[in-house]
């Protein structure tokens, strides 16, 4: 592991998910507006996981970084910078950032920023971090990635745009359960996913969706990442992918050179869906929450518009310790309740009433 590179400085001292309870199968979806079997059942995606009428980005955040926290086994007032990752924010204008750091016990003493990039912003937040600590500018902060994706009932985005929460406690290498090695960065001006200010709902270019976004920005960090570290895929026991749905982590992953082997443990869309801020973020939280010590886990989300970063990260021998400090991904995969269309669109405001 090459000592000059600032990542070397900075590692993850605690990690945490929030998975909400509530699941919608996406045959209920399909049986609504009438789509085929064969319309959806390629995305690979069995049910997506919803929000209560209680929760938001914000709540479902907290939840995720209370377990960071308690892994990370430190003091909320050591943490010298929030960073929340999310595109359905509770408010338009006041961040979420402060309302978490709050109720934490994380301020005054700190930086505290909402960061908008599609579903890269957590992982933006997660470079900055980097920086930061690398610098011995600040000692820990805490990111956060935290989505309830919208969706138009009947478009197609509908199946997949889920509900959940990963967080993660990033400070200096010594202690840390994992280490940075390496970190890219691949970033064009390309129109795959778009929400102009007041509209309910994103718009989509679905031709864009694949190869000239997706596939090329993750494809181009994750080979700028090796290219750097002069690492192959074989070096790697973990490869993690932004997961729009079930079928493109597994296409991105097998074209870079990767196997299933390194692919499957990190995937967490088929059976919750894509949780945009959250979705690479979870599948990162779910391989450490099983890795062993000495193990390389990549790394690679990517957001619309379009992005994506690429982490080369080492699990240390503190992971051990951290991990029975906090409900697993496992844990909140598996606690679901199916809930029926109605419920969907009741409790998460599909259903707009006339004034009487």
């Amino acid at each position: 592991m090459p000592d000059s590179r600032p990542e070397h400085k900075a590692g993850i001292h605690g990690w945490g998910a929030y998975i909400p309870r509530y699941r919608l199968p996406l045959k209920l979806i399909a049986s609504t507006w009438g789509w085929a079997e064969d319309q959806y059942k390629g995305l690979n995606v069995v049910q997506k996981a919803i929000a209560g009428p209680d929760e938001d980005s914000t709540t479902m955040g907290y939840e995720a970084a209370l377990n960071a926290i308690k892994r990370a086994g430190i003091d909320p007032a050591e943490i010298g910078a929030v960073f929340f990752g999310t595109e359905s924010k509770p408010y338009a204008v006041k961040p979420s950032a402060t309302i978490i750091a709050e109720a934490l016990g994380i301020t005054p003493i700190t930086m505290a920023t909402d960061l908008e990039f599609a579903c890269r912003a957590a992982s933006e937040a997660m470079r900055t971090s980097i920086g930061l600590v690398s610098s011995g500018m600040l000692k820990y902060t805490l990111v956060i990635g935290s989505d309830t994706a919208q969706a138009q009932p009947g478009d197609v985005l509908e199946f997949t745009a889920a509900s959940g929460a990963a967080a993660f406690i990033i400070g200096p290498s010594e202690g840390a359960a994992a280490v940075f090695e390496g970190s890219y960065t691949y970033v064009t001006d390309t129109p795959d996913f778009w929400r102009r200010s007041l509209q309910p709902y994103p718009r989509h270019g679905e031709g864009f969706t694949g190869e000239p976004a997706y596939f090329h920005h993750i494809i181009s960090s994750v080979r700028g990442l090796l290219e750097e570290l002069g690492l192959k895929p074989s070096d790697f026991d973990y490869a993690i992918f932004h997961q729009p749905n079930g079928k493109f982590p597994v296409r991105v992953g097998l074209r870079l050179g990767f196997s299933m082997e390194q692919i499957e443990p990190g995937l967490v869309t088929p059976e919750i869906g894509n949780t945009y801020n959250a979705s690479a973020l979870l599948g990162l939280a779910r391989v450490l929450d099983k890795a062993k010590p000495g193990e390389r886990i990549l790394v690679a989300p990517f957001g619309s518009g379009a992005g994506s970063d690429a982490y080369s990260i080492v699990v240390t021998d503190r992971v051990e310790e951290k991990k029975g400090r906090a409900p697993t991904v496992e844990e909140y995969i598996g606690r679901g309740v199916e809930v029926d269309y109605g419920f969907y669109l009741r409790y998460r405001g599909k259903i707009k009433l006339m004034p009487r």
